[in-house]
């Protein structure tokens, strides 16, 4: 406890600090995301929040003091691997087809197959991916997917320690930690940005831990666990898909179609998007916290499909949302459009 405590303070000032000192190199060698209006915000957060989550981890499993285990030790492993190919998409652009390709391959690499089965596995792989590529658009908006990934660490974190597995449960508090320490340079106005690297290795984190954590459980309930942890990113990805589908637009191309975008387009605030949205996070991932502690049944994740289902459905009845792909650039100015 007091290990885990100390771990994830040093990993909070830790990350905090070296967003701070990375903002600079950022800026003068152009690492930045081109915004349509605004100053340009540096990409290096995220290798800030991924040096400290590696360095506090490594310094835990060396001493001994808290060993992550085989599980939580590949699970790491693969993460740095996606981390460095979203830095790689940072600088050059990469697409998105190799990202999810690549992304796949890492899932591959840290599922239990003996616990979930084949079938299990391959459905393990594929949400883990999709799970990161979801983490990845979050990160359109300041300090969204930050917010949520620390909402959604301290949830995964807890159904590690119901399970007993320590190592993992101290490397998603150090992560949660870490990204808390990144929302002291991340949140609005960002003065850096976690990009495709921190995005990704957070998402890959996160539902890695959380496969990890569900494995060998009856799948339909492990699902409804899966989704109630990461249910807005989850949500933001199915707007997208399908808002894009309607207005005839290339699926993998980035557009103000997001959760956050529409919020704003509704009358909320940038803060007061990060904060409803957060919320959203919070309350499924309290109820998948409940329902793999046993405390309530299988059957309340419906309620979190459901009012997620709901969200999806009445912003994609709204008048305009076809009209999407030609916002003009004084409503896409203001939200910060990303790439996502």
């Amino acid at each position: 406890m007091l290990y885990g405590i100390a771990a994830a303070t040093a990993a909070l000032f830790l990350t905090a600090l070296l967003a701070g000192l990375l903002r600079a190199p950022a800026l003068r060698s152009g690492l930045v995301e081109r915004r349509r209006r605004g100053r340009p915000v540096p990409l290096l957060g995220g290798v800030a929040a991924l040096l400290a989550t590696v360095a506090v981890a490594v310094t835990g499993e060396s001493t001994g003091v808290a060993p992550l285990g085989p599980g939580a030790g590949a699970l790491l492993a693969a993460a740095v691997g996606v981390a460095l190919l979203g830095l790689a998409a940072d600088l050059r652009r990469l697409r998105p087809r190799f990202v999810l390709a690549g992304t796949a391959v890492a899932g591959v690499c840290v599922v239990p197959y003996e616990e979930t089965g084949l079938v299990g596995g391959v459905l393990a792989v594929l949400w883990i991916t999709v799970v990161a590529a979801a983490f990845r658009a979050l990160d359109h908006a300041d300090g969204l997917a930050g917010t949520v990934g620390v909402v959604t660490a301290l949830g995964a974190g807890v159904c590690a320690a119901v399970e007993m597995m320590d190592g993992l449960a101290v490397l998603l508090g150090v992560l949660a930690a870490a990204l808390a320490g990144f929302l002291v340079q991340g949140r609005r106005p960002a003065r850096i940005a976690l990009g495709a690297c921190g995005s990704l290795f957070t998402g890959f984190l996160l539902a890695g831990g959380a496969v990890l954590t569900r494995a060998g459980r009856d799948p339909a309930g492990s699902a409804g666990v899966l989704f109630a942890l990461s249910a807005v990113a989850v949500a933001d990805v199915v707007l997208v898909l399908f808002s894009r589908r309607l207005a005839g637009r290339p699926l993998l191309r980035g557009g103000p179609d997001h959760l956050a975008h529409r919020l704003r387009r509704l009358g909320f605030a940038p803060r007061g998007v990060t904060a409803v949205l957060g919320a959203a996070a919070a309350s499924g991932v309290l109820v998948g916290v409940l329902v793999h502690t046993g405390i309530l049944g299988a059957a309340a994740v419906l309620w979190v499909a459901g009012g997620a289902a709901g969200v999806v459905l009445a912003l994609l009845l709204r008048p305009g949302v076809r009209r999407t792909s030609r916002v003009s650039s004084q409503v896409t100015g203001p939200l910060r459009v990303r790439n996502g």
